[in-house]
């Protein structure tokens, strides 16, 4: 039976000409736009710049921001949300488009999935020098197609990424707790009293555990059992349509990709041995590493490198984890190691706004000032005892002391 939503849709599509029947589909889809929690990155965004792009991983929010914002602060008959992968533009050009809704007063573009469209980035570069009335907001879901802009395009736009949830917007969401933003610097110095304040408002640790298994993706809101269904979607997708865009079109590597992420979900963590890693998965060493750079590009792994190593190289990592402890859960063939989801979860956190890299001392090295060594609560400071900036970040533990603090604070830092 069609719910309400629908038949009020269909009845107002066969009202309209083709054309303005993407407008009735924008309004109603803003309609239902949820308003209640907002992403971080709406008050970071300059809404006022003409043309404003927005890049992230699958499944993270991107079309929830546009429509958010479309609802929230754009007059109903000054702005319009387009999916660049609808039927209609088969059809109909982009430019053709947003200048027939332009004539009808529309000044505010959103336009979601941009690289689904081809030529986009042309299109929305001649948009924007044409006509200096119009703001564009694009996204895409590509990262691997989105860090390939056309040079023209990138000195115009100004571009955010938007990551998967951290934990504070996590307990926000599942209305644990709403806490504020904490700098990773401010974790090192005032930890104690942070860890302590928040304590006395929620518990923590009975949050974080199921935050590491199905929290880094808005779907846990709609059912939290369809989860692992929805993650191995957006995995399946990235391999099948951007992996496949970045390396030209050769889908039949994607059992071996496949087989590669589930060796890093396996792993404890994984450090390679590239050559080995290679043969396991027969790939060639220099086509590995080139797939390794397109994973991370698109959000399934990251790489950890020495300081110093340039990322756009294709250089030996000196470890290799999956992008969110998430994934672990979805991509390994057994219960995934409990030291490999804590690394994972502080890379994830800590290096979205720092500068992480490979200690040979502890776990990570951080803006090339802090050593961090990642464990359980029995985890003693002898690795780090002779640093000076060395502090170990504990899981089990609610609140720390001196240089053992609390693992979950990391993840309040966006």
């Amino acid at each position: 039976m069609l719910n309400e939503f629908t038949v009020l849709y269909l009845y107002l599509l066969n009202q309209f000409s083709k054309m303005d029947q993407l407008l009735v589909q924008s309004r109603l889809l803003a309609t239902k736009a949820d308003l209640k929690h907002l992403r971080f990155i709406h008050q970071e965004i300059h809404w006022e710049w003409r043309l404003i792009g927005i890049k992230g991983a699958r499944g993270v929010g991107k079309t929830t921001l546009l429509l958010q914002r479309l609802r929230m602060d754009i007059p109903e008959k000054k702005g319009i949300y387009l999916l660049l992968d609808d039927l209609h533009f088969a059809s109909h050009t982009l430019r053709e488009t947003v200048e027939y809704f332009r004539a009808s007063g529309i000044t505010h573009f959103f336009l979601d999935e941009v690289h689904k469209y081809s030529g986009w980035s042309r299109e929305i570069k001649n948009l924007y020098d044409l006509y200096a009335d119009i703001f564009v907001v694009f996204t895409g879901s590509s990262i691997i197609e989105l860090n390939q802009l056309d040079a023209d395009l990138s000195r115009r736009a100004v571009l955010y990424e938007l990551p998967g949830l951290s934990f504070r917007e996590y307990l926000q969401l599942t209305g644990a707790a709403d806490v504020p933003s904490v700098k990773f610097e401010d974790i090192i110095a005032r930890h104690e009293t942070i860890a302590l304040e928040l304590s006395l408002q929620f518990r923590p640790l009975a949050h974080f555990s199921q935050y590491l298994k199905d929290g880094y993706y808005p779907y846990f809101l709609e059912n939290r059992e369809l989860y692992p269904i929805r993650v191995k979607q957006v995995i399946r997708l990235i391999l099948e349509t951007d992996l496949a865009t970045a390396e030209g079109g050769r889908v039949h590597q994607i059992r071996k990709i496949s087989q590669l992420l589930q060796i890093i979900a396996d792993s404890v963590p994984l450090k390679p041995n590239i050559q080995q890693l290679a043969a396991k998965v027969q790939l060639d060493r220099n086509t590995l590493i080139r797939y390794l750079h397109h994973l991370e590009n698109a959000r399934l792994i990251a790489l950890l490198f020495p300081e110093g190593i340039s990322l756009s190289a294709l250089q030996k990592p000196e470890k290799i984890f999956l992008n969110n402890s998430n994934l672990a859960f979805v991509l390994s063939s057994r219960v995934p190691d409990i030291g490999n989801i804590r690394e994972t979860f502080f890379y994830n956190q800590t290096n979205f706004q720092y500068a992480i890299s490979y200690s040979p001392y502890g776990d990570f090295r951080v803006e090339d000032r802090w050593t961090v060594e990642v464990g359980g609560k029995t985890k003693g400071k002898s690795q780090i005892a002779a640093i000076q900036d060395g502090f170990l970040a504990l899981d089990q533990i609610e609140i720390g002391s001196g240089k053992r603090i609390p693992l979950w604070l990391f993840g309040l830092m966006y």
